[in-house]
């Protein structure tokens, strides 16, 4: 039965696919604004077909320009983050040549970045702040890899320097950093735990395809996403601070979280 259920879910997807990436093909090409929301519709529809229940502890920022530094521990967490706002992501250069996945990431409007050539990450820096200043809200996986589901890795710095370039390009003094923590809580309604975290997490030289294939037939997946307060940013903020503040922020959240300690007011639940 969970066979069957995971190719209907499969085929849905791909009608789902099909349906949307000509609207959006055509809406980048020609720069309406409807390309911020496709992508969002997609997800929306997809966390529902996937199974996820997302819980949101606060939301994000309306303040503009907006940098949302997150941990990081599944291709599912795109999903997840997706369908809660417009937004684009800050991903690897490696994603761009993916079947089908890069394709997907290039028309959510992904600024990709090369991490082994220390000289692109100005040049995407630029590029995400551009964005930035746009109205764009984007989203950096600052740990720079997934980890296990059961931790958050130490914060990249180089990158939330994007938030210096954006104040330069845009009308503005001042640019904005949102912490965010994701954590898969719950697998069927039973507390998922640090073994079976491993079901969600896609992390080290996992294979993508048996490990999509694995999370869509099981489905029932619980998720907590919590919002962190908003930290402006001026020219003379120190980065390497900002960015060891974020990390300790997101973990902290996090930890709440797996342990189910996490705030209880102002919650938004979709399922």
């Amino acid at each position: 039965m969970a066979t069957v259920r995971a190719i209907c879910i499969l085929a849905a997807l791909t009608l789902l696919t099909l349906t949307l990436v000509p609207p959006q093909w055509v809406a980048m090409k020609l720069g309406w604004p409807i390309q911020r929301q496709i992508p969002l519709l997609w997800h929306k529809i997809a966390s529902r077909l996937i199974g996820l229940r997302i819980q949101q502890h606060g939301e994000m920022s309306l303040e503009r320009p907006l940098l949302v530094a997150s941990n990081h521990c599944s291709w599912l967490d795109i999903v997840v983050i997706g369908c809660t706002k417009p937004l684009s992501f800050i991903a690897k250069s490696e994603v761009a040549g993916w079947p089908i996945f890069g394709q997907f990431a290039k028309l959510q409007r992904t600024v990709f970045v090369n991490r082994q050539r220390r000289t692109d990450t100005g040049r995407v820096a630029k590029e995400v702040a551009n964005r930035m200043a746009q109205g764009d809200a984007m989203v950096l996986f600052a740990e720079g890899t997934s980890s296990n589901g059961n931790e958050v890795l130490p914060f990249r710095s180089a990158l939330v320097g994007a938030v210096h370039h954006a104040m330069n390009v845009g009308e503005k003094d001042v640019a904005y950093v949102q912490p965010l923590s994701i954590a898969y809580t719950r697998l069927q309604g039973m507390p998922m735990g640090r073994f079976w975290r491993a079901h969600v997490a896609w992390y080290g030289d996992m294979e993508l395809a048996g490990h999509l294939w694995s999370v869509i037939k099981e489905g029932g997946l619980d998720v907590d996403l919590t919002w962190g307060t908003p930290v402006p940013i001026e020219k003379a903020t120190n980065r390497k601070r900002l960015t060891r503040d974020l990390e300790e922020q997101v973990r902290g959240m996090t930890i709440e979280a797996l342990q189910g300690n996490g705030p209880k007011q102002e919650e938004r639940a979709q399922t």
